[in-house]
């Protein structure tokens, strides 16, 4: 942080990629692995509904793809908003959702009421992740893939934490009395992190600065051309993500081994995940976001194919680990992907929108496969469904770096 005096006044401009850049962009990772919890809640309580309300798994699961479609609208509304205001009022209405939401998640009786909640869940949840993810990398310059990775990474890190309590608490509490506790808990410290964070930016600065600087990288499409494709490979890759991550704990309690022993296998699978995360970051930095991208989509892939071979228990943990460890850094790529190739104004607007599709991928891919299931009495044809969803990712990301690379060698 450079400070400069004049007459009455002092003025403090930011160095990106400084020490105030990496103290600004842990508030923010903390603040993410406390926000995005809404996104997992409902994964490990699935089965407990379905049960409760007596009704099918298909149906139990339109709970999630309401969180989705919450957490993919949010994604563009509070991106606009932290595009022309700054991070901190688009957080500030996040946390007044997600605490709406989950108090109506705990008094709810039926099916929908409980799905009704859970859209301000997400859309509570939403303003911690992709518009996070382009004011972070903002703040970066020559770590700007990291710093993307380490701020995406508050999702996986969630995932990671929050289920085995919420198991726990569900318990011991019931699953309504655990959702007001979330909801509580959660808006406090999420209130007290913000103010932190917007002590950190500065009192006088509504929005965070940072590097303004022409595209990186030439595909030559329109920004809205671009911002169009990407979110349709955002919608393959997610439908097919989706799969293992919504129905993992479901799916051990049909092989009999227990929720507790899914709810493991999640936050195994999404502990690996922040640090794929991070790793992915890393390449980003070296290789780009395009490359980095299909290099996650080939290894999902891969992970995909193990669950149609493997269901033992021993194995399941396995395959989950690296299932994790290989699918985590794809959602921050797009982010990376759009900071290199567009304007950096429209940053957060246009992350937001490619995460906003991402997510009608993951909704519909978890109620999908939902429905399959319901139809078949097995996740097999579901975890087919997804490989297929994920060879389209594939095909569309090799075009587009094949576009870039040809751009290049023309330049």
């Amino acid at each position: 942080m450079i400070t400069s005096s004049a007459p009455g006044r002092s003025v403090s401009t930011f160095v990106p990629d400084s020490p105030a850049a990496w103290r600004r962009l842990l508030i923010a990772l903390a603040i993410a692995a406390v926000g995005t919890v809404g996104t997992w809640s409902v994964v490990v309580v699935l089965p407990m509904v379905q049960a409760e309300l007596g009704v099918t798994r298909g149906a139990a699961s339109l709970a999630y793809t309401l969180a989705m479609i919450g957490f993919a609208l949010g994604g563009v509304v509070t991106g606009r908003l932290t595009d022309r205001l700054g991070i901190i009022p688009a957080m500030g209405m996040g946390i007044l959702s997600l605490l709406f939401g989950y108090l109506g998640a705990g008094i709810s009786t039926a099916l929908w009421q409980f799905a009704v909640a859970h859209f301000f869940i997400g859309l509570g949840a939403s303003a911690t992740f992709a518009p996070l993810m382009a004011e972070a990398s903002r703040w970066f310059v020559r770590r700007r893939g990291i710093a993307v990775g380490i701020a995406g990474s508050g999702y996986y890190l969630s995932g990671a934490f929050w289920p085995p309590l919420i198991e726990r608490g569900i318990a011991q509490y019931g699953w309504q009395m655990t959702h007001i506790a979330l909801g509580i808990l959660c808006g406090a410290a999420m209130t007290v992190l913000l103010l932190i964070l917007r002590l950190s930016i500065g009192r006088s600065q509504q929005r965070s600065l940072g590097t303004e600087g022409r595209p990186s990288v030439d595909i030559d499409l329109s920004p809205n051309a671009l911002t169009a494709v990407l979110s349709v490979a955002s919608f393959f890759c997610c439908t097919a993500m989706a799969v293992p991550q919504v129905h993992i704990v479901a799916l051990c309690g049909d092989l009999g081994y227990g929720v507790a022993r899914g709810v493991e296998m999640l936050s195994l699978m999404l502990a690996f995940g922040a640090v794929s995360r991070i790793g992915s970051g890393l390449i980003a930095d070296r290789l780009g976001g395009l490359a980095t991208l299909l290099i996650g989509s080939v290894a999902q892939a891969s992970a995909l194919t193990m669950y149609l071979f493997f269901d033992g228990l021993t194995p399941l943990y396995v395959v989950s680990a690296l299932f994790g460890l290989f699918h985590g850094g794809i959602v921050s790529s797009y982010a990376i992907i759009v900071r290199e190739t567009m304007p950096t104004r429209e940053a957060a607007t246009r992350v937001g929108t490619v995460i906003m599709v991402s997510l009608f991928g993951m909704s519909f891919g978890g109620w999908i496969s939902g429905v399959i299931f319901d139809m078949t009495g097995s996740y097999k044809v579901a975890f087919l469904n997804g490989l297929g969803w994920n060879a389209l990712n594939v095909a569309t990301v090799l075009l587009l770096l094949l576009r870039s690379r040809r751009r290049a060698a023309f330049a």
